[in-house]
């Protein structure tokens, strides 16, 4: 027996009931670029072993820049249901991600150089990381500029960074 909900409203096509859609364009860096995101609930109930799973997520990302265009497609799922984030909200959701990458990923990775970091203890790896996002929030905290330049002030002065920080007086 097939049951009613499965139909979509009168007027309505089936694909629209289960998917949402939205579309950026804009130039960034030089280049024209189209986001295109699709989000379904379709496939959600065929899932049972992903508990929370509420949509399924498509971006399409074409990028033109000097005459040559470059199409990526990336797939995503998220626990939001579609009256917590449609199409367009995620959209926004996805781009602000990379607020996080260019705040603090980028700044360990130019700054100290993480990557290059020989550590090969796990423990001590996370320990650094910590440090290191602790010393970038405390900067950000005392709104320094140049976080470059108060690194670097602040390794050669170590007493004056305890100061700044309470930890002891001068």
């Amino acid at each position: 027996m097939i049951s009613c909900d499965h139909f979509p409203p009168a007027g309505q096509r089936e694909t629209d009931r289960y998917r949402s859609q939205a579309r950026t364009h804009g130039k960034e860096h030089g280049r024209q670029v189209t986001r295109s995101l699709e989000a379904s609930t379709r496939i959600v109930p065929f899932l049972p072993r992903w508990p929370g799973l509420e949509q399924v997520i498509r971006l399409e990302r074409i990028t033109k820049h000097q005459g040559k265009s470059t199409t990526e497609v990336q797939y995503a799922i998220t626990s939001l249901s579609r009256r917590q984030a449609n199409a367009a909200k995620l959209l926004k959701l996805w781009r602000n991600h990379w607020g996080i990458e260019n705040r603090l990923h980028w700044v360990r990775d130019t700054l100290w150089q993480e990557d290059r970091c020989r550590i090969k203890n796990p423990t001590g790896g996370h320990n650094m990381a910590a440090f290191r996002n602790a010393a970038i929030n405390l900067l950000r905290l005392a709104k320094v500029p140049n976080l470059t330049a108060a690194v670097r002030e602040n390794a050669y002065r170590v007493e004056r960074l305890l100061a700044r920080l309470g930890i002891m007086k001068l």
